[in-house]
């Protein structure tokens, strides 16, 4: 418990970093290729080439590509369109999306009532921008909806090659990070801008807090942690993130937002949740 309270507070401050000091003002495949790199360097030490098979390999760099590549990329990017807040509450539709993703991956039909729950909290997102749903707005809401469903279908993968393929998990880490680091390489040398490097100490600063502390030290911790909770603390400690984040947000950096209609949105995409563990509950039963 003590792993993922631990991990929430470091990554509450990851959001404004990102917002504040970054977007718009560094090349976004540059920060993701020097967060993933910063974050393969400190599990270096656990990289390991023997007892473990190409396959295993390349199945973990394929979670890494997915989880931590390809969802940075659409995360980075959405501060450009919506805010800290905004983009903290939308990223809570991921549990919705690792159910739907594990479904398909055991060849089970799409459920509708989990569909109706997703519609739910789009839902939610239009209250919040009811009076201003703009192009930006959109365009930031299906951004984190894209990196929620990657780092969903990481997750689900993640789990899935962990029970077919036990392995210890620092030395899998290792694995996922070089295969993050491959495709937001690529990304670079495809789209990178060369002229929006970083310019300030403090940018370099915050972009090496990223990646060894908020990406390589927690990620690995918050997996730890996972393993010594039941699943019902992990979903409370998985959402925990977004109040913490918005209060450090509002309170350190004063961000401004509609209280009333934040509010209201809030609650409709938290039914949504919530609707969804109950059709989840009963299916179970």
């Amino acid at each position: 418990m003590y792993y993922l309270i631990f991990v929430t507070i470091v990554w509450s401050f990851s959001f404004s970093f990102i917002a504040v000091y970054l977007s718009g003002q560094v090349d976004t495949w540059f920060a993701v290729v020097m967060r993933v790199l910063l974050a393969f360097i400190t599990f270096i030490p656990f990289l390991r080439f023997k007892n473990i098979s190409v396959k295993q390999m390349l199945l973990l760099m394929g979670v890494g590509a997915c989880q931590l590549g390809i969802m940075y990329f659409f995360y980075y990017n959405s501060f450009q369109y919506i805010s800290v807040p905004e983009v903290l509450l939308f990223t809570i539709s991921t549990p919705i999306y690792v159910t739907i993703i594990y479904d398909l991956l055991q060849g089970h039909r799409l459920r509708l009532n989990y569909l109706l729950t997703a519609i739910i909290a789009v839902i939610g997102a239009a209250i919040i921008r009811y009076d201003h749903i703009s192009r930006d707005f959109i365009i930031g809401f299906l951004l984190i909806q894209g990196a929620n469903i990657v780092f969903a279908l990481g997750q689900v993968g993640y789990k899935r090659i962990m029970e077919l393929y036990p392995l210890p998990q620092h030395q899998a880490f290792a694995w996922v990070y070089f295969g993050a680091i491959v495709v937001a390489t690529i990304g670079w040398l495809l789209f990178g801008n060369a002229d929006k490097l970083p310019t300030t100490q403090l940018q370099w600063g915050i972009i090496i807090w990223l990646g060894v502390v908020a990406s390589g030290l927690c990620y690995f911790l918050w997996n730890l942690g996972a393993t010594k909770v039941d699943s019902g603390t992990l979903a409370i400690m998985n959402n925990l993130v977004i109040p913490a984040g918005i209060l450090v947000n509002v309170v350190i950096w004063h961000q401004s937002i509609d209280w009333g209609r934040f509010t209201v949105g809030s609650a409709v995409i938290v039914f949504a949740l919530i609707l969804h563990h109950k059709f989840k509950n009963f299916a179970v039963k």
